[in-house]
């Protein structure tokens, strides 16, 4: 959408700032600007406003009704409004607020600390278009368990693959098979609808081994077509427990005829960190087997090196909570680079979860992490889609992006 186009509410209770900010947006170019002086007088706005505004530019500190309360309220109540946050406040919690941002499901363009400067207002504004897909959450789901387990039987699961690729050279180096749940009336469902209930009561095993199956299969393909590289796949910490697990999981890739170092089989931290025996053994079993083992959303648990090298792991992926936006946050830089050194050190490869921007992208190669994964590079699609994805890929074009 154009500059010219958009509508937006501007949300400020000093009177001086907010009016140098509509001044601001018209020598911008933007047309159409409504005012609020706090979270209550922009909900009203936004309530009776024909047509809705589709920029918010919100500041935080303000009387009646702060900005984060606001914020609330647009998750709660599903407002598609993207927000562009405006503040003081110290840059920590304007990092801290804009995670809260996000998991309240909304479309957040970034953050400016004032004084505003127009070209960073301008850059920001540029960036709206449609808000990325809200994935379902556990508080949105109404499945039951009965209907999950249901709808396992029925084999309406499939993998849906996120492309990794090698920051240093733009090279397709893998992909992760994500479980999406193919209702035949929802349509394609996210992973927080279906694998806390099926974790929590014991029955994630089976979609575990569907989506192995699948995920298998699909690189065999690939590599049929001469397109030869590993796909990634989530074991359960839950399923560790079952001293079987390693056989079972031998049983299914011997069957698609796929080798198991194309195979990565990705836990949790939390998971690495047990000291339970099964999963210990089922571990081992299967690093022995020839399976790349990968620490998936490293940084969320509390590992120290110690505990780290009693799993014969090769990749360490560094969650996306420190990774989106880390490029513009000196705290959650330094998170990602010491992940980034101890990976180096321990010798095995280190992957950045969560890339939707470029500069994030660039500021992890200039880190010299090895691998970045989402949405910058490409969402999860399903086979067919990543088929055609795959054929088509040049890598040339992803390093011209950095």
């Amino acid at each position: 959408m154009n500059i010219a186009d958009l509508h937006v509410l501007v949300i400020e209770d000093d009177d001086f700032q907010r009016k140098i900010m509509v001044r601001m947006l018209a020598s911008l170019g933007v047309a159409s600007i409504v005012e609020a002086s706090n979270g209550k007088q922009a909900l009203d706005e936004i309530h009776r406003a024909t047509p809705r505004p589709n920029i918010a530019l919100c500041d935080l500190d303000m009387p009646e009704m702060d900005g984060m309360e606001f914020l609330r309220h647009l998750g709660e109540e599903k407002l598609t409004i993207p927000v562009i946050l405006t503040s003081a406040l110290d840059s920590k919690l304007l990092s801290s607020i804009s995670r809260m941002t996000r998991l309240y499901g909304i479309h957040l363009l970034g953050t400016i600390e004032k004084p505003v400067n127009p070209v960073n207002l301008k850059s920001l504004l540029s960036k709206h278009g449609p808000a990325p897909v809200r994935q379902q959450s556990a508080a949105d789901s109404t499945f039951s368990l009965e209907d999950i387990l249901a709808a396992v039987d029925a084999d309406q699961f499939e993998p849906y693959f996120q492309p990794k690729v090698d920051l240093r050279t733009g090279s397709l180096v893998g992909a992760e098979a994500l479980a999406r749940w193919k209702h035949p009336h929802h349509g394609v469902t996210g992973p927080a609808a279906f694998i806390p209930l099926l974790e929590s009561s014991g029955n994630i095993d089976k979609l575990t081994f569907q989506i192995l199956d699948k995920a298998a299969m699909a690189c065999r393909r690939c590599h049929d077509h001469g397109h030869v590289m590993p796909v990634s796949v989530n074991l359960s910490l839950v399923s560790l427990d079952d001293t079987s697990l390693a056989d079972h999981v031998m049983q299914i890739v011997r069957r698609s005829g796929l080798d198991p170092r194309y195979l990565i089989l990705e836990i949790t931290e939390s998971a690495a960190m047990t000291d339970v025996a099964p999963a210990l053994e089922n571990l081992a079993r299967l690093c022995m087997h020839g399976f790349p083992l990968s620490i998936d959303d490293y940084g969320t648990g509390s590992s120290n090196l110690q505990q780290l090298a009693r799993i014969a792991f090769s990749e360490l992926k560094i969650d996306q909570s420190f990774v989106q936006d880390f490029s513009e946050n000196s705290s959650l830089r330094v998170i990602v680079e010491s992940s980034i050194d101890m990976a180096r050190k321990l010798n095995v490869k280190s992957v950045g979860e969560g890339v939707e921007t470029r500069q994030d992208w660039d500021m992890l190669r200039r880190l010299g992490c090895d691998i970045a994964q989402g949405y910058f590079i490409a969402r999860p699609m399903d086979l067919d889609t990543f088929t055609a994805f795959v054929k088509g890929y040049q890598p040339g074009l992803m390093v011209a992006k950095s």
